[in-house]
Protein backbone atom coordinates (compact mmCIF):
# COMPACT_ATOMS: atom_id res chain seq x y z
CA UNK A 1 0.00 0.00 0.00
CA UNK A 2 1.27 3.18 -1.10
CA UNK A 3 0.28 5.84 1.35
CA UNK A 4 2.12 8.95 -0.06
CA UNK A 5 4.35 10.02 -2.67
CA UNK A 6 7.06 12.64 -2.43
CA UNK A 7 8.73 14.85 -5.01
CA UNK A 8 11.25 12.33 -6.07
CA UNK A 9 9.13 9.76 -6.64
CA UNK A 10 6.74 12.39 -8.66
CA UNK A 11 9.47 12.79 -10.61
CA UNK A 12 10.43 9.70 -11.54
CA UNK A 13 6.50 9.03 -12.33
CA UNK A 14 7.14 12.24 -14.84
CA UNK A 15 10.02 10.69 -16.43
CA UNK A 16 8.53 6.95 -16.43
CA UNK A 17 4.99 8.40 -18.06
CA UNK A 18 7.49 10.09 -20.90
CA UNK A 19 8.78 6.91 -21.76
CA UNK A 20 5.63 5.10 -21.91
CA UNK A 21 4.33 7.45 -24.66
CA UNK A 22 7.66 7.55 -26.63
CA UNK A 23 7.17 4.23 -27.06
CA UNK A 24 3.79 4.32 -28.18
CA UNK A 25 3.62 7.89 -30.38
CA UNK A 26 3.44 6.13 -33.64
CA UNK A 27 0.44 4.45 -32.68
CA UNK A 28 -1.06 7.17 -31.58
CA UNK A 29 -0.04 9.25 -34.32
CA UNK A 30 -1.73 6.44 -36.40
CA UNK A 31 -5.06 7.15 -34.78
CA UNK A 32 -5.21 10.80 -36.22
CA UNK A 33 -8.51 10.54 -38.55
CA UNK A 34 -7.43 12.80 -41.30
CA UNK A 35 -5.03 11.01 -43.73
CA UNK A 36 -3.29 14.48 -44.22
CA UNK A 37 0.50 14.62 -42.67
CA UNK A 38 -0.08 16.86 -39.68
CA UNK A 39 1.26 17.39 -36.31
CA UNK A 40 0.55 14.12 -34.50
CA UNK A 41 -1.03 13.53 -31.76
CA UNK A 42 1.32 11.41 -30.43
CA UNK A 43 4.76 13.61 -31.45
CA UNK A 44 3.27 16.29 -29.68
CA UNK A 45 2.61 14.77 -26.57
CA UNK A 46 5.46 13.03 -26.24
CA UNK A 47 7.86 16.17 -27.14
CA UNK A 48 5.56 17.96 -24.47
CA UNK A 49 6.08 15.77 -21.66
CA UNK A 50 9.70 15.61 -22.90
CA UNK A 51 10.47 18.52 -22.04
CA UNK A 52 9.55 18.01 -18.54
CA UNK A 53 11.75 15.20 -18.12
CA UNK A 54 14.59 16.95 -19.45
CA UNK A 55 14.04 19.47 -16.96
CA UNK A 56 13.54 16.98 -14.33
CA UNK A 57 16.43 15.19 -14.94
CA UNK A 58 18.13 18.34 -13.47
CA UNK A 59 16.78 18.17 -10.32
CA UNK A 60 16.45 16.93 -7.02
CA UNK A 61 12.98 18.26 -6.39
CA UNK A 62 13.04 18.58 -2.37
CA UNK A 63 9.25 17.81 -2.13
CA UNK A 64 6.48 17.30 -4.53
CA UNK A 65 5.22 20.85 -4.26
CA UNK A 66 8.63 21.83 -6.31
CA UNK A 67 8.48 18.22 -8.99
CA UNK A 68 5.06 19.54 -9.94
CA UNK A 69 6.11 23.13 -10.23
CA UNK A 70 9.45 22.05 -12.48
CA UNK A 71 7.16 20.20 -14.27
CA UNK A 72 3.94 22.38 -15.16
CA UNK A 73 6.30 25.30 -15.67
CA UNK A 74 8.90 22.62 -18.80
CA UNK A 75 5.24 21.75 -20.11
CA UNK A 76 3.84 25.20 -20.62
CA UNK A 77 6.78 26.32 -22.27
CA UNK A 78 7.89 22.94 -24.40
CA UNK A 79 3.87 22.44 -25.32
CA UNK A 80 3.65 21.61 -28.79
CA UNK A 81 -0.09 21.63 -30.92
CA UNK A 82 -3.56 21.55 -28.85
CA UNK A 83 -3.01 17.94 -27.91
CA UNK A 84 0.53 18.93 -25.49
CA UNK A 85 -1.59 22.33 -24.53
CA UNK A 86 -3.88 20.64 -22.72
CA UNK A 87 -1.47 17.80 -21.66
CA UNK A 88 0.56 21.03 -20.06
CA UNK A 89 -3.31 22.47 -18.38
CA UNK A 90 -3.81 19.31 -17.02
CA UNK A 91 -0.73 19.35 -14.98
CA UNK A 92 -0.49 22.83 -14.16
CA UNK A 93 -3.68 22.61 -12.52
CA UNK A 94 -2.22 20.01 -10.79
CA UNK A 95 0.65 21.82 -9.75
CA UNK A 96 -1.84 24.35 -8.33
CA UNK A 97 -3.36 21.96 -5.51
CA UNK A 98 0.19 20.54 -4.68
CA UNK A 99 1.73 23.84 -4.23
CA UNK A 100 3.56 24.09 -0.76
CA UNK A 101 2.94 20.42 -0.28
CA UNK A 102 5.87 18.16 0.64
CA UNK A 103 4.24 14.77 -0.07
CA UNK A 104 0.51 13.96 -1.62
CA UNK A 105 -1.88 11.11 -0.61
CA UNK A 106 -4.42 9.61 -2.95
CA UNK A 107 -7.10 12.16 -2.04
CA UNK A 108 -5.09 15.14 -2.59
CA UNK A 109 -3.34 13.61 -5.53
CA UNK A 110 -6.95 13.16 -6.29
CA UNK A 111 -7.74 16.64 -6.00
CA UNK A 112 -4.88 17.71 -8.37
CA UNK A 113 -6.18 16.08 -11.15
CA UNK A 114 -9.78 17.09 -10.98
CA UNK A 115 -8.27 20.87 -10.69
CA UNK A 116 -6.73 19.69 -13.66
CA UNK A 117 -9.64 18.99 -15.67
CA UNK A 118 -10.82 22.34 -14.60
CA UNK A 119 -8.06 24.12 -16.30
CA UNK A 120 -8.16 22.02 -19.52
CA UNK A 121 -11.41 23.11 -19.90
CA UNK A 122 -11.01 26.43 -18.74
CA UNK A 123 -8.89 26.93 -21.79
CA UNK A 124 -10.95 25.21 -24.64
CA UNK A 125 -13.71 27.50 -26.16
CA UNK A 126 -15.74 25.00 -27.04
CA UNK A 127 -14.81 21.05 -25.42
CA UNK A 128 -16.29 18.50 -27.23
CA UNK A 129 -17.35 14.90 -26.10
CA UNK A 130 -15.01 12.32 -27.19
CA UNK A 131 -12.01 13.54 -27.11
CA UNK A 132 -8.99 13.96 -24.08
CA UNK A 133 -11.17 16.42 -21.96
CA UNK A 134 -14.16 13.56 -21.47
CA UNK A 135 -11.27 10.93 -20.95
CA UNK A 136 -9.34 12.87 -18.26
CA UNK A 137 -12.34 14.32 -16.64
CA UNK A 138 -13.90 10.51 -16.19
CA UNK A 139 -10.78 9.45 -14.90
CA UNK A 140 -10.38 12.36 -12.41
CA UNK A 141 -14.15 11.41 -10.73
CA UNK A 142 -13.06 8.10 -10.44
CA UNK A 143 -9.51 9.14 -8.94
CA UNK A 144 -11.66 10.87 -6.07
CA UNK A 145 -13.91 8.35 -5.48
CA UNK A 146 -11.71 5.49 -5.72
CA UNK A 147 -9.50 8.08 -2.83
CA UNK A 148 -11.97 7.79 -0.86
CA UNK A 149 -12.72 4.48 -0.74
CA UNK A 150 -8.84 3.90 -0.07
CA UNK A 151 -6.12 6.24 0.30
CA UNK A 152 -3.72 4.58 -1.85
CA UNK A 153 -2.03 6.08 -4.54
CA UNK A 154 -1.92 3.23 -6.08
CA UNK A 155 -5.39 1.99 -6.01
CA UNK A 156 -6.39 5.47 -6.63
CA UNK A 157 -4.23 5.81 -9.87
CA UNK A 158 -4.99 2.11 -11.18
CA UNK A 159 -9.04 2.80 -10.85
CA UNK A 160 -8.18 6.13 -12.18
CA UNK A 161 -6.90 4.64 -15.11
CA UNK A 162 -8.90 1.76 -15.68
CA UNK A 163 -12.39 3.99 -15.89
CA UNK A 164 -10.10 6.07 -18.59
CA UNK A 165 -9.84 3.34 -20.61
CA UNK A 166 -13.30 2.40 -20.52
CA UNK A 167 -14.36 6.26 -21.91
CA UNK A 168 -11.45 5.86 -24.09
CA UNK A 169 -13.11 2.80 -26.20
CA UNK A 170 -16.10 4.71 -25.78
CA UNK A 171 -14.71 7.99 -27.63
CA UNK A 172 -15.55 6.04 -30.75
CA UNK A 173 -19.43 6.28 -30.34
CA UNK A 174 -18.95 10.10 -28.97
CA UNK A 175 -17.65 11.70 -31.56
CA UNK A 176 -19.19 11.62 -34.88
CA UNK A 177 -15.64 11.80 -36.22
CA UNK A 178 -14.16 9.05 -34.60
CA UNK A 179 -16.93 6.93 -35.88
CA UNK A 180 -16.80 7.05 -39.10
CA UNK A 181 -12.94 6.33 -38.43
CA UNK A 182 -13.89 3.49 -36.16
CA UNK A 183 -11.04 4.22 -33.77
CA UNK A 184 -10.21 5.92 -30.44
CA UNK A 185 -9.16 9.60 -29.48
CA UNK A 186 -5.52 10.10 -29.66
CA UNK A 187 -5.13 12.88 -27.23
CA UNK A 188 -7.02 10.22 -24.62
CA UNK A 189 -4.56 7.48 -25.37
CA UNK A 190 -1.60 9.37 -25.10
CA UNK A 191 -2.72 11.01 -21.84
CA UNK A 192 -3.73 7.44 -20.92
CA UNK A 193 -0.22 6.02 -21.88
CA UNK A 194 1.49 8.58 -19.79
CA UNK A 195 -0.70 7.42 -16.57
CA UNK A 196 0.06 3.78 -17.20
CA UNK A 197 3.56 4.77 -17.18
CA UNK A 198 3.41 7.12 -13.51
CA UNK A 199 1.53 3.60 -11.95
CA UNK A 200 4.48 1.32 -13.44
CA UNK A 201 7.31 3.74 -11.55
CA UNK A 202 4.95 3.44 -8.34
CA UNK A 203 4.87 -0.15 -9.01
CA UNK A 204 8.41 -0.32 -9.39
CA UNK A 205 8.54 -1.59 -12.49
CA UNK A 206 11.54 -0.83 -14.71
CA UNK A 207 11.65 1.55 -17.16
CA UNK A 208 10.89 0.76 -20.48
CA UNK A 209 14.44 1.16 -23.11
CA UNK A 210 13.88 3.81 -25.74
CA UNK A 211 15.85 2.37 -29.00
CA UNK A 212 15.54 5.28 -31.15
CA UNK A 213 17.51 8.64 -29.75
CA UNK A 214 15.51 11.12 -28.58
CA UNK A 215 16.27 14.56 -28.32
CA UNK A 216 14.29 17.35 -26.71
CA UNK A 217 16.85 20.16 -26.84
CA UNK A 218 17.19 22.46 -29.13
CA UNK A 219 20.47 22.27 -31.73
CA UNK A 220 22.99 23.08 -30.00
CA UNK A 221 25.02 26.26 -30.68
CA UNK A 222 27.97 25.77 -33.05
CA UNK A 223 31.11 27.39 -31.22
CA UNK A 224 33.47 27.51 -34.58
CA UNK A 225 31.27 30.00 -35.96
CA UNK A 226 33.10 32.63 -33.73
CA UNK A 227 36.17 33.64 -32.37
CA UNK A 228 37.01 34.49 -29.12
CA UNK A 229 37.42 37.77 -30.31
CA UNK A 230 33.93 38.31 -31.33
CA UNK A 231 32.70 37.41 -27.78
CA UNK A 232 31.69 40.57 -26.30
CA UNK A 233 30.61 39.33 -22.93
CA UNK A 234 32.72 35.93 -21.58
CA UNK A 235 30.62 34.86 -18.74
CA UNK A 236 27.28 32.14 -19.83
CA UNK A 237 25.72 32.84 -16.92
CA UNK A 238 22.56 30.40 -15.83
CA UNK A 239 20.83 30.68 -12.12
CA UNK A 240 17.46 29.73 -10.74
CA UNK A 241 15.84 31.95 -7.56
CA UNK A 242 13.23 30.58 -5.15
CA UNK A 243 10.95 33.65 -4.86
CA UNK A 244 10.83 35.52 -1.84
CA UNK A 245 7.17 36.97 -2.74
CA UNK A 246 4.78 35.49 -5.46
CA UNK A 247 3.96 38.61 -7.17
CA UNK A 248 7.46 40.11 -7.42
CA UNK A 249 8.17 42.35 -9.84
CA UNK A 250 11.23 41.37 -12.18
CA UNK A 251 11.60 44.48 -14.14
CA UNK A 252 14.62 46.35 -12.06
CA UNK A 253 16.43 43.46 -12.25
CA UNK A 254 15.71 42.85 -16.02
CA UNK A 255 16.85 46.23 -16.71
CA UNK A 256 20.20 45.79 -14.55
CA UNK A 257 20.89 42.96 -16.21
CA UNK A 258 20.62 44.47 -19.81
CA UNK A 259 22.88 47.04 -18.68
CA UNK A 260 25.84 44.73 -17.85
CA UNK A 261 25.08 41.98 -20.37
CA UNK A 262 23.18 40.15 -23.63
CA UNK A 263 21.11 37.91 -24.41
CA UNK A 264 19.01 38.13 -21.27
CA UNK A 265 16.38 35.32 -20.79
CA UNK A 266 14.00 35.41 -17.83
CA UNK A 267 11.65 32.63 -17.34
CA UNK A 268 9.42 32.73 -14.03
CA UNK A 269 6.25 30.75 -12.60
CA UNK A 270 4.97 31.35 -9.37
CA UNK A 271 7.28 29.74 -7.03
CA UNK A 272 10.81 30.36 -8.88
CA UNK A 273 12.47 32.24 -11.88
CA UNK A 274 15.35 31.31 -13.76
CA UNK A 275 17.87 33.84 -15.96
CA UNK A 276 19.93 33.73 -18.77
CA UNK A 277 22.56 36.28 -19.34
CA UNK A 278 25.57 36.92 -20.96
CA UNK A 279 27.67 39.21 -18.86
CA UNK A 280 31.75 40.00 -18.20
CA UNK A 281 30.64 40.16 -14.15
CA UNK A 282 28.68 37.09 -12.91
CA UNK A 283 28.91 37.76 -9.41
CA UNK A 284 27.25 40.95 -9.46
CA UNK A 285 24.31 39.53 -11.83
CA UNK A 286 23.88 36.74 -9.02
CA UNK A 287 24.44 39.39 -5.99
CA UNK A 288 21.28 41.40 -7.63
CA UNK A 289 19.35 38.25 -7.92
CA UNK A 290 19.50 37.56 -4.54
CA UNK A 291 17.36 40.62 -3.60
CA UNK A 292 14.55 38.72 -4.75
CA UNK A 293 14.80 35.38 -3.39
CA UNK A 294 17.46 32.48 -2.59
CA UNK A 295 19.47 31.28 -5.21
CA UNK A 296 19.22 27.55 -5.98
CA UNK A 297 21.72 26.90 -8.31
CA UNK A 298 24.11 28.71 -10.51
CA UNK A 299 26.06 27.44 -13.76
CA UNK A 300 28.67 29.66 -15.36
CA UNK A 301 30.49 29.05 -18.16
CA UNK A 302 33.45 30.89 -20.12
CA UNK A 303 32.25 30.90 -23.31
CA UNK A 304 36.02 32.50 -24.60
CA UNK A 305 37.56 29.13 -23.33
CA UNK A 306 34.98 27.10 -25.15
CA UNK A 307 35.74 29.06 -28.56
CA UNK A 308 39.31 28.67 -28.11
CA UNK A 309 39.27 24.79 -27.20
CA UNK A 310 36.88 24.37 -30.26
CA UNK A 311 39.50 26.24 -32.53
CA UNK A 312 42.38 23.91 -30.67
CA UNK A 313 40.27 20.55 -31.60
CA UNK A 314 39.04 19.75 -28.16
CA UNK A 315 35.58 18.84 -27.29
CA UNK A 316 34.26 22.17 -25.77
CA UNK A 317 32.86 21.68 -22.37
CA UNK A 318 29.04 22.81 -21.98
CA UNK A 319 26.95 23.26 -18.81
CA UNK A 320 23.67 21.29 -18.94
CA UNK A 321 20.84 23.86 -18.96
CA UNK A 322 21.44 25.62 -22.03
CA UNK A 323 18.22 25.19 -23.71
CA UNK A 324 17.96 29.08 -23.98
CA UNK A 325 21.56 30.00 -24.06
CA UNK A 326 22.10 27.73 -27.63
CA UNK A 327 19.22 29.05 -29.19
CA UNK A 328 20.04 32.54 -28.59
CA UNK A 329 23.84 31.90 -29.54
CA UNK A 330 22.01 30.87 -33.07
CA UNK A 331 20.60 34.08 -33.33
CA UNK A 332 23.48 36.23 -32.90
CA UNK A 333 23.22 36.31 -29.36
CA UNK A 334 20.16 38.60 -29.51
CA UNK A 335 18.38 38.64 -26.23
CA UNK A 336 14.67 40.71 -25.83
CA UNK A 337 13.97 43.52 -27.93
CA UNK A 338 13.09 46.71 -26.04
CA UNK A 339 10.15 48.16 -27.31
CA UNK A 340 10.85 50.75 -29.97
CA UNK A 341 7.21 51.24 -31.74
CA UNK A 342 3.48 50.58 -30.62
CA UNK A 343 2.91 47.35 -32.89
CA UNK A 344 4.38 43.99 -34.03
CA UNK A 345 3.86 41.35 -36.14
CA UNK A 346 5.25 37.52 -35.57
CA UNK A 347 4.27 34.75 -38.17
CA UNK A 348 4.38 31.31 -38.19
CA UNK A 349 5.06 29.42 -41.76
CA UNK A 350 7.29 26.95 -43.39
CA UNK A 351 9.05 27.74 -46.82
CA UNK A 352 11.49 30.85 -47.52
CA UNK A 353 8.68 32.17 -49.89
CA UNK A 354 6.08 32.37 -47.22
CA UNK A 355 8.23 34.21 -45.16
CA UNK A 356 9.38 36.34 -47.46
CA UNK A 357 5.69 37.62 -48.63
CA UNK A 358 5.00 37.92 -44.81
CA UNK A 359 8.09 40.03 -44.11
CA UNK A 360 7.14 42.23 -47.31
CA UNK A 361 3.58 42.71 -45.69
CA UNK A 362 5.50 43.69 -42.56
CA UNK A 363 5.68 40.91 -39.74
CA UNK A 364 8.77 42.03 -37.66
CA UNK A 365 9.31 38.05 -37.37
CA UNK A 366 8.89 34.85 -39.08
CA UNK A 367 9.21 31.71 -36.89
CA UNK A 368 9.37 28.37 -39.05
CA UNK A 369 6.81 26.08 -38.01
CA UNK A 370 3.00 24.32 -39.39
CA UNK A 371 1.88 21.48 -40.26
CA UNK A 372 4.22 18.54 -39.01
CA UNK A 373 6.23 21.00 -37.05
CA UNK A 374 4.71 22.59 -34.86
CA UNK A 375 6.66 25.13 -33.18
CA UNK A 376 6.46 24.72 -28.72
CA UNK A 377 4.85 27.87 -26.73
CA UNK A 378 8.61 28.09 -25.58
CA UNK A 379 9.73 28.88 -29.13
CA UNK A 380 7.10 31.35 -30.22
CA UNK A 381 7.92 32.90 -26.86
CA UNK A 382 11.17 33.70 -27.44
CA UNK A 383 10.59 34.90 -31.04
CA UNK A 384 7.96 37.24 -29.33
CA UNK A 385 10.76 38.70 -27.32
CA UNK A 386 12.87 39.67 -30.23
CA UNK A 387 10.31 41.80 -31.84
CA UNK A 388 10.61 45.69 -30.63
CA UNK A 389 7.23 46.47 -29.78
CA UNK A 390 5.01 47.22 -26.85
CA UNK A 391 2.12 44.72 -28.34
CA UNK A 392 2.58 41.72 -30.14
CA UNK A 393 0.06 40.03 -32.53
CA UNK A 394 0.98 36.36 -33.57
CA UNK A 395 -0.05 34.79 -37.05
CA UNK A 396 -0.49 31.26 -35.80
CA UNK A 397 -1.38 30.26 -39.28
CA UNK A 398 -2.36 26.45 -38.22
CA UNK A 399 -5.26 25.67 -36.14
CA UNK A 400 -3.11 23.23 -34.25
CA UNK A 401 -0.31 26.36 -33.19
CA UNK A 402 -3.21 28.66 -31.95
CA UNK A 403 -3.26 27.38 -28.66
CA UNK A 404 0.33 27.12 -27.69
CA UNK A 405 0.31 30.73 -29.22
CA UNK A 406 -2.24 31.79 -26.45
CA UNK A 407 -0.40 30.45 -23.48
CA UNK A 408 2.51 33.32 -24.54
CA UNK A 409 -0.08 35.76 -22.57
CA UNK A 410 1.25 36.61 -19.56
CA UNK A 411 4.56 35.13 -19.96
CA UNK A 412 6.15 38.49 -21.12
CA UNK A 413 5.94 41.93 -20.20
CA UNK A 414 4.56 42.51 -23.58
CA UNK A 415 0.92 42.43 -24.94
CA UNK A 416 0.54 39.72 -26.82
CA UNK A 417 -2.70 39.17 -29.09
CA UNK A 418 -3.23 36.40 -30.90
CA UNK A 419 -4.98 36.59 -34.13
CA UNK A 420 -6.31 33.17 -34.92
CA UNK A 421 -5.57 32.28 -38.05
CA UNK A 422 -5.99 28.81 -39.16
CA UNK A 423 -3.81 28.66 -42.17
CA UNK A 424 -1.52 30.73 -44.66
CA UNK A 425 -4.19 32.89 -46.99
CA UNK A 426 -6.08 33.35 -43.54
CA UNK A 427 -2.69 35.00 -42.18
CA UNK A 428 -1.82 37.15 -45.44
CA UNK A 429 -5.49 38.38 -45.68
CA UNK A 430 -5.12 39.59 -41.96
CA UNK A 431 -1.62 41.17 -42.43
CA UNK A 432 -3.07 43.00 -45.59
CA UNK A 433 -5.85 44.55 -43.27
CA UNK A 434 -3.66 45.94 -40.36
CA UNK A 435 -3.76 49.55 -39.36
CA UNK A 436 -1.52 50.39 -36.90
CA UNK A 437 -3.62 53.49 -35.94
CA UNK A 438 -5.97 51.64 -34.21
CA UNK A 439 -6.18 50.44 -30.65
CA UNK A 440 -5.51 46.76 -30.05
CA UNK A 441 -9.35 45.48 -29.52
CA UNK A 442 -9.83 47.39 -33.06
CA UNK A 443 -6.80 45.96 -34.85
CA UNK A 444 -7.58 42.91 -34.28
CA UNK A 445 -11.19 42.75 -34.76
CA UNK A 446 -10.84 44.00 -37.84
CA UNK A 447 -7.88 41.42 -38.28
CA UNK A 448 -10.13 38.66 -37.69
CA UNK A 449 -13.34 40.27 -39.67
CA UNK A 450 -11.06 40.16 -42.72
CA UNK A 451 -10.19 36.39 -42.21
CA UNK A 452 -13.62 35.16 -42.82
CA UNK A 453 -13.92 36.12 -46.19
CA UNK A 454 -11.00 34.19 -47.59
CA UNK A 455 -11.24 30.43 -48.41
CA UNK A 456 -8.51 28.12 -48.19
CA UNK A 457 -7.57 25.19 -50.64
CA UNK A 458 -4.57 22.84 -50.36
CA UNK A 459 -3.54 20.07 -52.60
CA UNK A 460 -0.81 17.53 -50.41
CA UNK A 461 -0.76 13.76 -50.18
CA UNK A 462 -2.52 11.15 -48.19
CA UNK A 463 -0.26 9.76 -45.45
CA UNK A 464 -1.70 6.35 -44.48
CA UNK A 465 -4.82 4.37 -46.37
CA UNK A 466 -8.02 5.91 -45.07
CA UNK A 467 -11.81 5.39 -45.55
CA UNK A 468 -12.83 8.83 -44.53
CA UNK A 469 -16.02 10.51 -45.12
CA UNK A 470 -17.02 8.67 -48.27
CA UNK A 471 -13.46 7.94 -49.83
CA UNK A 472 -11.45 5.28 -50.12
CA UNK A 473 -8.06 6.79 -50.15
CA UNK A 474 -4.71 4.58 -50.33
CA UNK A 475 -1.40 6.12 -49.33
CA UNK A 476 0.44 7.66 -51.65
CA UNK A 477 -3.10 9.54 -52.98
CA UNK A 478 -3.10 13.31 -53.90
CA UNK A 479 -5.89 15.01 -51.73
CA UNK A 480 -7.55 18.52 -51.76
CA UNK A 481 -8.54 20.08 -49.01
CA UNK A 482 -11.10 22.98 -48.56
CA UNK A 483 -11.12 25.46 -45.52
CA UNK A 484 -10.44 22.18 -43.33
CA UNK A 485 -12.04 19.79 -45.62
CA UNK A 486 -11.19 16.69 -47.45
CA UNK A 487 -12.45 17.98 -50.58
CA UNK A 488 -11.37 15.11 -53.23
CA UNK A 489 -8.86 12.38 -53.83
CA UNK A 490 -6.75 11.03 -56.84
CA UNK A 491 -3.95 10.29 -58.32
CA UNK A 492 -3.61 12.83 -60.79
CA UNK A 493 -3.06 16.29 -59.18
CA UNK A 494 -4.18 18.18 -62.59
CA UNK A 495 -7.65 16.49 -61.67
CA UNK A 496 -7.25 18.08 -58.32
CA UNK A 497 -6.66 21.08 -59.59
CA UNK A 498 -9.04 21.18 -62.22
CA UNK A 499 -12.12 20.43 -59.51
CA UNK A 500 -10.73 23.19 -57.52
CA UNK A 501 -10.62 25.46 -60.17
CA UNK A 502 -13.86 24.77 -60.52
CA UNK A 503 -14.87 25.32 -57.26
CA UNK A 504 -13.30 28.62 -56.82
CA UNK A 505 -14.98 29.78 -59.98
CA UNK A 506 -17.92 28.63 -58.19
CA UNK A 507 -17.53 31.22 -55.47
CA UNK A 508 -17.33 33.98 -57.83
CA UNK A 509 -13.60 34.43 -56.85
CA UNK A 510 -12.22 37.94 -57.87
CA UNK A 511 -8.59 37.28 -56.33
CA UNK A 512 -7.16 33.82 -56.89
CA UNK A 513 -3.09 33.36 -55.12
CA UNK A 514 -1.38 29.85 -55.52
CA UNK A 515 1.35 29.68 -53.36
CA UNK A 516 3.48 26.25 -54.61
CA UNK A 517 5.68 24.15 -52.82
CA UNK A 518 9.22 22.84 -52.61
CA UNK A 519 8.55 19.75 -54.61
CA UNK A 520 6.84 21.93 -57.33
CA UNK A 521 8.87 23.07 -60.48
CA UNK A 522 8.47 27.04 -61.71
CA UNK A 523 6.64 24.87 -65.22
CA UNK A 524 4.53 22.81 -63.22
CA UNK A 525 3.29 25.80 -60.78
CA UNK A 526 2.34 27.52 -64.28
CA UNK A 527 0.25 24.68 -65.65
CA UNK A 528 -1.51 25.34 -62.34
CA UNK A 529 -1.98 28.89 -63.06
CA UNK A 530 -3.64 27.97 -66.61
CA UNK A 531 -5.95 25.40 -65.08
CA UNK A 532 -7.85 28.55 -63.00
CA UNK A 533 -6.84 31.18 -65.39
CA UNK A 534 -9.75 29.04 -67.35
CA UNK A 535 -11.72 29.08 -65.06
CA UNK A 536 -11.95 31.67 -63.65
CA UNK A 537 -11.22 34.32 -66.27
CA UNK A 538 -12.39 37.20 -64.30
CA UNK A 539 -10.40 36.71 -61.43
CA UNK A 540 -6.99 38.47 -60.71
CA UNK A 541 -4.48 35.57 -60.05
CA UNK A 542 -0.90 35.86 -58.77
CA UNK A 543 1.74 32.28 -58.47
CA UNK A 544 4.21 32.57 -56.02
CA UNK A 545 6.54 30.70 -55.10
CA UNK A 546 6.28 29.17 -51.04
CA UNK A 547 8.69 26.96 -51.18
CA UNK A 548 6.49 25.00 -48.24
CA UNK A 549 7.10 21.11 -47.20
CA UNK A 550 4.06 19.35 -47.13
CA UNK A 551 1.57 21.22 -50.04
CA UNK A 552 2.34 21.42 -52.79
CA UNK A 553 -0.31 24.14 -53.35
CA UNK A 554 -1.53 26.79 -50.74
CA UNK A 555 -4.25 28.68 -52.96
CA UNK A 556 -6.31 31.72 -51.67
CA UNK A 557 -9.36 32.24 -52.45
CA UNK A 558 -11.63 35.65 -52.13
Amino acid sequence: MIHSINGIQFKEMILHGAAAITLQKQKINDLNVFPVPDGDTGTNMSLTIGAAAAELKKSEPRDISQAASITAGALLRGARGNSGVILSLLFRGMSKVLKGHGESDAVLLAEAMQEGVSSAYGAVMKPAEGTVLTVSRLAAKRAQEAAGENNDVEYMLAESIRVGYEVLSQTTDMNPVLKKAGVVDAGGKGYLAILDGMLASLRGEAMPEITEEVSFRQEKADFNAFSAEEITFAFDTVFIVRKNDPEVNLTPLRDYLNSIGDSLVIGEDDDAFKVHVHTNIPGSALTEAQKYGDLELAKIENMRTQAEDVAAGKKAQSVDDLDEIEEELENGGAGEAAPSKRYGFLSVCAGEGLAAVFKDLGVDGVISGGQTMNPSTESILKEIGRVPAETVFVLPNNKNIIMAAQQCVGLTNKEVIVVPTETIPQGVTAMMNVDTEMEPEELLSAMSGAISGVSTAQITYAARNSDFDGFAISEGDYLSLLDGKLFGTNQDISVMLEKLAEKAAEKGAEFVTLFYGEDVTEEQAQAAEAVFARNCPDAELSVLPGGQPVYYYIVSIE
